[in-house]
């Protein structure tokens, strides 16, 4: 099992025992902020199913009817993720609407309190190494999850806290405010995965750090070559697609300019894991001045 897989287990789990402990808090308060709160943590139970199939699907091969492999599904999950987001945030205003009708005035006890927070502990952990993993294995869904979470978290404090002020100071309106500061931020935290999914199914191009990264393994490792040019590189999910002509003396024998490709896909496999590479050898006349590569 990949360590993106057995992350991905984990986290149905971790959501699962957080939707427990704030189901309790929810039942025992009966405050609407808290049972928002829970229904983001359905949301997350969801999207943590969601990013697992889609992990799954991303490390099949490359198969006849999907020969560039199927990386693109993370994002797909991501988008998935964003409309349940969109879902839980109409819950929680329907309910939020209701609660200030009612107006009835919170008693949230101690264990609804310890609870919540105990919840909060747990998932800014998970949402913390949710982040750090994702980025190390290059997973859209894992750093896509991860991020919601710490929405979550941030949702989870501004709760809390607030139910303790309206506890303090007696505003019973402060509960179901509340319920909408928490439907607004998980919204945001949707759009965002959205923006994301939507960059990547339109093969947004990597970092400027990662550009010069495959300009100076070229340029170090293309010994023998004259120059390169029209670099272009795409991010499919975990896969960095790199395409590039390197032009060659026109007398130059195919293996020797075979080995010099060789020398170059070796590094760049090195410096950037996981990468496809095409390259187009060409002769000395097909050389262009602007925007190239000198060897």
């Amino acid at each position: 099992m990949s360590t993106a897989i057995s992350i991905a287990w984990k986290s149905i789990i971790i959501a699962l025992v957080v939707l427990a402990l704030k189901i309790v808090a929810a039942w025992l308060s009966d405050s609407v902020a808290l049972y928002s709160d829970a229904v983001e943590s359905i949301v997350n139970v969801f999207t943590a199913i969601a990013a697992l199939a889609a992990i799954l699907i991303a490390a099949r091969p490359p198969d006849e009817n999907h020969p560039y492999g199927h990386e693109k599904a993370e994002y797909f999950a991501a988008m998935a993720e964003a409309v349940l987001i969109g879902a839980a945030a109409f819950a929680i205003l329907s309910q939020a609407w209701f609660t200030y009708h009612d107006r009835q005035m919170l008693n949230v006890p101690a264990e609804a309190f310890a609870a919540n927070i105990l919840a909060g502990i747990v998932n800014g952990v998970w949402c913390l190494i949710l982040i750090r993993k994702g980025r190390a294995l290059r997973s859209t869904a894992l750093e896509a999850e991860g991020w919601h979470l710490f929405s979550d978290v941030m949702s989870s404090l501004g709760v809390l806290v607030g139910i303790m002020a309206a506890k303090i100071t007696g505003i019973a309106i402060l509960d179901p405010l509340l319920a909408v500061f928490v439907a607004a931020n998980i919204l945001w935290s949707g759009w965002q995965l959205m923006k994301t999914s939507i960059l990547g199914l339109m093969d947004t191009a990597p970092d400027d750090d990662i550009i010069d990264t495959i300009r100076t393994a070229i340029a170090e490792e293309g010994n023998g070559a004259l120059e390169a040019h029209d670099l272009r590189a795409r991010l499919s999910g975990p896969v960095t697609f790199i395409e590039f002509h390197l032009v060659v003396d026109g007398q130059l024998s195919v293996n020797k300019a075979h080995n010099i490709c060789d020398r170059i896909e070796d590094r760049l496999l090195v410096e950037i894991p996981n990468s496809r590479i095409i390259i187009h050898v060409e002769p000395e006349y097909k050389a262009e001045e602007h925007n190239s590569i000198s060897i």
